[in-house]
């Protein structure tokens, strides 16, 4: 495996050294130079964790968790000098859960795309692959998650911010502020509920917060500088007082 820090002329060059029939490259954070694409006959086959063009970037399986898509999958792509532009050899589906979050989806998707990139890889030596340029519909790009955008905003609705906690987990993390101290929120459910967003509705024995829509329970947290720990057991240590709220 060879992951260089930036593709100047000497990465090229090992490159080159390699010999390689083609170069597979996967969850690698740089474009590819036309002159890494040109380094092998049959150019650099990328395994991207979306079903382009839809999520084409940095962050596919956040986005499509954040965005509630019923399905998501792998593309085994030819990589162009374009952003997972590429021409596709093939393509593997799988539904995302009601209670898949990014590590989970993650593991799938690898297991299928190891899978699905041996037989395009047989495929690409036996002279049968073919690959098919991507629709000019439904494009749309996954962006690198910002910190910024980890904080929940309680005006969101409820399953927005349900899900955003899974596609934060296992990291980075969804961020909240209870009464000016830092969370950390690691599961949650949908309950019903209505209030001030924010506004704690239930701190007795679970943790229920009121959004712009419907309501949140707070399974598990993490107070900052500790563990996780489930709601209850930070509720016995960290009673709440009245008209205390996430921010």
């Amino acid at each position: 495996m060879f992951q260089p820090a930036k593709l100047d002329p000497q990465a090229i060059e090992r490159l080159r050294a390699t010999h390689a029939d083609a170069l597979v490259v996967a969850a690698y954070g740089l474009i590819l130079p036309a002159a890494a694409l040109e380094v092998a006959p049959h150019g650099a086959i990328n395994v991207h964790a979306s079903l382009l063009p839809r999520w084409r970037g940095a962050a596919p399986i956040h986005r499509a968790l954040l965005a509630g898509d019923a399905e998501t999958g792998v593309s085994i792509m030819r990589m162009d000098a374009g952003l997972d532009t590429g021409p596709v050899y093939a393509q593997r589906r799988v539904p995302i859960r009601s209670d898949d979050d990014a590590g989970t989806v993650h593991e799938r998707l690898a297991e299928l795309g190891a899978a699905a990139l041996l037989e395009v890889l047989d495929k690409v030596a036996t002279g049968r692959a073919r690959a098919a340029p991507q629709p000019a519909e439904g494009i749309s790009y996954a962006r690198k998650i910002s910190k910024v955008e980890t904080w929940l905003d309680w005006t969101r609705p409820a399953a927005e911010l349900e899900r955003a906690v899974r596609a934060f987990r296992p990291a980075p993390g969804a961020g909240a502020r209870l009464a000016g101290e830092p969370l950390k929120i690691w599961r949650t459910t949908l309950v019903a509920g209505r209030g001030e967003p924010g506004s704690v509705l239930e701190k007795e024995r679970v943790l229920q917060v009121a959004c712009g829509e419907g309501a949140l329970s707070i399974e598990e947290l993490q107070p900052a500088g500790k563990r996780r720990m489930p709601a209850a057991e930070f509720l016995r240590g960290h009673p709440l007082p009245a008209g205390a709220r996430f921010e």
